[in-house]
């Protein structure tokens, strides 16, 4: 129960941060756009990209850092915990190394050799490319602190300085809107200042209030070949993750130019807003998960697998009904001018984020476990198969609206994988996740696709409607939920949580 509550004062912060970035995100999105213009605004969004696309390196790491961390923490081994940092802060800086290389040779010639960029913006490209390779690598020497602030479960410093990140973005595009000259490379450089900025508070605060962060080069040969074995497969399921985006990404710019970009890099930054408020609670909830794996405490684990997994679910579908039913509105309140394939590209983003909500604690369990070589090649394997899919699609089919209905049929079936690969692993019972989660889900996933379509087929023209229309459907959503979606055991602790807190 006390470990519930934590969850739950956890989720409450990183959800505060949540809505406060969201509103500024969504406002300062548009100011980017209509200061930028479309084709630089799909620009940046794919030229940055490629820089981030080297990402399946750091991800790779992030998942192991955060499984060990948790661990130690979990069984209170303060000596190990300080090894475990230092060796993984030193892997990251090897991973920067090798991103910088690999970005100023190989990315550096697809930047300006391959990729539809229009010559007389070919020199502000390679700003954004410079500027985003060292935004970057700040990004990767970051990790471990950011994953020793989510093991330790300091959720409200991690929202904290999410805020001031978010306030600081919001300053750069209010000056965007004013300052003269090529707007993209004074962005670039901005974004630049905000994340060299921010890292450097998470680092001070973590060598202030955490003793394990203290720097002493550590070096066992067994342990490192134990962290780089266990991220190396991590490795292959990230770049799975990449082939998937930015691949996707530069399929849709050959095929059908910038403009496609910017309309994908829209529905991106939708889907990753409306993620982040699933993935706060998944963050919450994840060190719970590992600990209790670590200390044996498996019944525990999957318990928490699979309220996490169905909640995650209930969560994304409170926020993406309502979008859903007056998407066209929100859009054109939002941008005003929308880049051709918005509307449809956000739309089925949305529905592959609710597919996609689920996928986090799955993942999370097989982290907890560690030996997750065929789970990452299997499932992998299958991710990367978007990528030859969309690519023979585009050729016959010249509708790039294609690629997201192949996300959301490729996400379905490798959920599937998914779960016969954790039954083996730690024991999750497949029946017991149909009931628990498969069922409440698709019957409340079909509930609100009927309620955004059909009950509210009458589309608000003002904004007072729409905050009507939006809260009526959030009411009856959420009352589904209550009803159909919760055991009896977790509709009185929600009772007793609300009752502690008001």
């Amino acid at each position: 129960m006390s470990n519930n509550r934590t969850i739950a004062k956890n989720s409450l912060f990183l959800y505060f941060r949540m809505f406060l970035t969201m509103g500024v995100g969504l406002y300062t999105s548009r100011l980017v756009l209509q200061a930028l213009g479309v084709i630089d605004y799909g620009i940046y969004g794919l030229v940055g990209g490629i820089v981030t696309s080297f990402a399946f390196l750091n991800s790779a790491m992030v998942s192991s850092t955060l499984r060990y961390l948790s661990s130690d923490i979990g069984r209170k081994d303060s000596i190990q915990l300080q090894k475990t940092f230092n060796a993984t802060l030193n892997i990251h800086i090897a991973i920067a190394l090798i991103v910088i290389v690999l970005s100023e040779t190989l990315g550096l010639w697809f930047v300006n050799k391959i990729l539809d960029i229009p010559a007389n913006r070919l020199v502000a490209a390679n700003w954004v490319y410079q500027f985003s390779i060292i935004a970057f690598v700040l990004e990767i020497i970051q990790v471990p602190y950011n994953a020793l602030l989510i093991a330790r479960e300091r959720m409200n410093i991690y929202a904290y300085i999410s805020i001031l990140e978010t306030i600081l973005k919001l300053i750069i595009v209010l000056i965007l809107t004013e300052v003269s000259g090529d707007k993209l490379i004074v962005y670039s450089v901005s974004t630049f200042v905000v994340i060299f900025t921010v890292r450097t508070i998470y680092k001070i605060y973590c060598k202030k209030y955490f003793k394990e962060t203290a720097y002493h080069f550590y070096y066992d040969r067994l342990y490192y070949k134990k962290l780089v074995s266990y991220s190396g497969w991590n490795l292959f399921g990230g770049l799975a993750m990449v082939t998937r985006g930015q691949g996707s990404n530069i399929l849709l710019n050959i095929f059908f130019g910038p403009v496609a970009n910017a309309a994908f890099g829209i529905s991106t930054m939708v889907q990753g807003i409306i993620g982040g408020f699933v993935s706060n609670f998944q963050m919450a909830a994840s060190p719970q998960i590992i600990k209790n794996y670590a200390l044996g405490e498996k019944d525990k684990s999957l318990n928490l697998i699979y309220k996490s997994a169905k909640f995650s679910f209930f969560g994304m579908l409170i926020i993406v009904i309502p979008l859903l039913a007056n998407l066209s509105f929100i859009l054109h309140l939002w941008l005003k001018n929308l880049p051709q394939y918005t509307l449809q590209f956000t739309k089925l983003a949305l529905i592959y984020s609710l597919v996609e909500s689920i996928v986090g604690p799955l993942a999370t369990g097989a982290q907890a476990h560690g030996d997750i070589k065929w789970y990452q090649i299997i499932v992998g394997l299958f991710i990367i198969f978007i990528f030859p899919c969309a690519y023979l699609i585009f050729l016959f089919d010249k509708n790039p609206v294609d690629l997201y209905w192949i996300f959301i049929a490729n996400s379905i079936v490798a959920i599937i994988f998914r779960l016969f690969f954790l039954k083996k692993m730690i024991g999750l019972d497949i029946k017991t996740f149909n009931i628990q989660v498969g069922t409440p889900v698709l019957i409340l996933a079909t509930l609100g696709l009927i309620i955004s379509e059909y009950l509210f087929s009458q589309k608000a023209d003002t904004v007072a409607e729409f905050i009507l229309q939006s809260l009526s459907i959030i009411l009856i959503v959420l009352s589904l939920i209550i009803v159909l979606g919760t055991s009896a055991e977790e509709k009185k602790f929600g009772v007793n949580f609300l009752k502690s807190k008001f």
